[in-house]
Formats: C-alpha cells, structure tokens, sequence
C-alpha cells in the first residue's frame, strides 16, 4: 500500500520523497503528489486565473465550487480577495441552530471588522472527507469498534458529490483507499487496518534505510499523519473539506510536533474531528498515564472542528459520528473582501460573532500566500 512518508520507512516505493528533518515543511510534495495518485480522477491541474475556494481561502462571490481553482485553497491571488469560512453555530447545550441570516453575524480579521460580501447555509455542497485511524499497539481493543462504527458512518454520509480516502498510522503513515465515492472500496479499506506489531521486530527504515532511535520503534505518528493528510491528499481539493480522527490522542515519534500539523491543516482549509477512542483501563493497568486529550483539543480548535471523548463504548462512537454527520450537513458560510489585501504569508486570526450570543465553532484564522503557479 502507498507510504505517506516524510521520511523513508519500512517497505517504501522507490518513488518516496525523503523529506529531510532540517527542512521538513518544505513545500515540495511527497510520495502521492510524484504519484499523483492525490489528484482525483479527471480534475483540471490547470486552473482559470482569479478563481479560488475553500474555507479561509479567496474566490469571487457566487463562485460555484465546479469552476474554481484546483490550486491549494489558501493561495491568495491579487485580482480575488474574497475569504470563505465555513462554521457552525449552536447554543449552550450544543444544539445546531439553523435558519439564520447574514444580518447575524459579524466578522473581523486581526481583531479589525470586514464586510461581509455574502452569505449563505450549506448543506449539500460537496465533501471531501479524510478517515484516519489509529493502528498502534495502544487501540488494539478498539480497533474492531472503529472499523464497524466508521464505515457504517460513511454509508451515511457520503452521497454522490463526495469523497473520501483512509489512512492508518502507527509507526509510518499509510494510504488505505486513495479519493473514491464508492462506500464499499472505503469499507473494505478500514477493515485493512491492523494493529501495528512491527515494534517487536527491533528496528524500523530511518533516512536511506538506516536505522533511527528505539524508542521511536513503539511509536504513534499522529502529528506526522495530519500533517501528510492536509498537505498531501486536501492541499489542492476545493471545498468542505474535514479529517475525522479516530485516536487515542498519543502521538509518540512523529519527525514533526503538533504545530506543524495545525499549520498544514490550516493551509489546506481542513477542519479536523478527533474521536478520543481509549480503553483507558488497558493505559492504567499497564502503570501509563492517558495524556492525549489536550493536544487533540488544541488541534480541533484551530482548524475549526472538536474533540468527542468516547472512551471505548460503542453507543458514544455511534452518537459522535452522528453529530458529525450532522454538522457537516447543517455548515454557514461567510465570504468578505478583506482589508489587508497584503500577500505575504502572514497568519490572519478571524473571529465571528453571532448577535444572538450563540456559539461559533469556526476555524481560527488563515494564511495570506501568494498564489504559486
């Protein structure tokens, strides 16, 4: 199955990117991108001039999502300065508040109001959904659950303008099933996952095929997972784009750290879900601590998504990707001209406010790049 690999790993292709650890966020795309297995069938690599979309990124109002630009969505172009977000709003029991206008709300950039150019509710603009499921040691009582409760999940969600791909991650980040509509393919690709036991083995590829340090061997590249599902296989797709997370929250050897997966997600206008799934009893009886939670939530709200804590129950699994089901359905967007028209690569923090005090789950900013051709 294809690597998603910053580094070389166990059974790499020879086509594998070593991305080296000294310039790690370089912007060159690894493996898929050479494959170009990351582009989905019949998408146009060469997009029409001044046409953008995505959350956080730019595109003319009323842009419909067919004829926008296939460059990664937070590119910038001088001649587009309209920024979308996608959110959702709720009260102060969680529940989903539809049927508001743009009179409701209020944004501002740097702390500076904008005008909002439009506004609308979207409920069935298309997806672009990353599973990514946790195959480390540590999930190996929760691993059936996962399978059963996410591909049911994604029978549910997914209609014919949609797409999806899983990756699994343990010691190295692997590509289940590439983009596909088809539920079955996707299906059959979680109940591939399988519990890392490569640990036992002593000694896993590093850089060249050398070996790195042991206490990695054991490890959960959470972080670097991220980071590969935002810029490798959502970078370049338009629209709703999400990654759900099915977690113990514990990364352990991962080449990069948690802000860097924020950022790649951030740039690739990917709102991110983590399913919390544990058996916690396994952690304390084998005299570990159970840390994951404050990362994952750091994470989620950066990017515009949330934590759903559902220890190792398979009724709370269910419920969460209900929840997320219907979020995904029931999203507002707002598009404004922003007032900082610079392109220079700055982090823009963004803030909407809704009138009637309701809550927001939104992401929190975006980068002004300029567009690379």
């Amino acid at each position: 199955m294809p690597k998603l690999s910053l580094f070389s790993s166990r059974n790499v292709p020879v086509l594998a990117l070593v991305v080296v650890l000294a310039a790690q966020l370089t912007t060159v795309r690894p493996l898929l991108a050479q494959q170009g297995s990351a582009t989905k069938p019949g998408q146009n690599q060469q997009p029409a001039s001044g046409q953008q979309s995505g959350t956080g990124s730019q595109n003319p109002a009323g842009q419909s999502s067919a004829d926008q630009s296939q460059e990664p969505v937070t590119t910038l172009k001088a001649n587009v300065n309209v920024v979308q977000v996608f959110f959702n709003v709720k009260d102060k029991h969680g529940t989903l508040i539809p049927n508001l206008t743009k009179d409701d709300f209020e944004v501002a950039e740097d702390s500076k109001p904008q005008t909002i150019k439009y506004f609308t509710a979207e409920s069935n603009l298309p997806l672009t959904l990353g599973i990514m499921i946790d195959t480390s040691y540590s999930q190996r009582n929760v691993l059936d659950m996962e399978k059963e409760v996410g591909g049911a999940f994604l029978k549910q969600i997914l209609t014919d303008k949609d797409e999806a791909y899983v990756i699994s991650f343990d010691i190295s980040v692997d590509l289940l099933q590439d983009f596909t509509r088809d539920v079955h393919r996707l299906q059959s690709a979680l109940n591939k996952a399988k519990i890392n036991t490569d640990f036992m083995s002593g000694g896993v590829p590093g850089i060249g095929g050398g070996p790195i340090p042991q206490h990695n061997a054991t490890g959960t590249a959470l972080y670097d997972a991220v980071y590969l599902s935002s810029h490798d296989m959502l970078a370049k797709e338009v629209g709703r784009k999400a990654m759900i997370l099915l977690t113990d929250g514990e990364d352990v050897g991962s080449k990069l750290k948690i802000k860097d997966a924020i950022e790649a997600a951030q740039k690739a206008d990917a709102m991110v879900y983590v399913l919390l799934c544990a058996d916690r009893g396994s952690y304390f009886s084998a005299g570990m601590s159970y840390t994951g939670e404050g990362e994952m939530r750091k994470l989620t709200e950066q990017v515009g998504g949330r934590v759903i804590n559902v220890g190792n129950k398979f009724d709370k699994l269910r419920e969460a990707f209900d929840q997320i089901a219907a979020e995904l359905r029931s999203q507002y967007n707002i598009g404004y001209t922003p007032t900082n028209t610079k392109l220079d690569g700055s982090y823009r923090k963004l803030e909407i406010k809704n009138k009637q005090n309701y809550k927001i789950q939104a992401r929190s900013g975006y980068y002004a790049i300029a567009s690379q051709d």
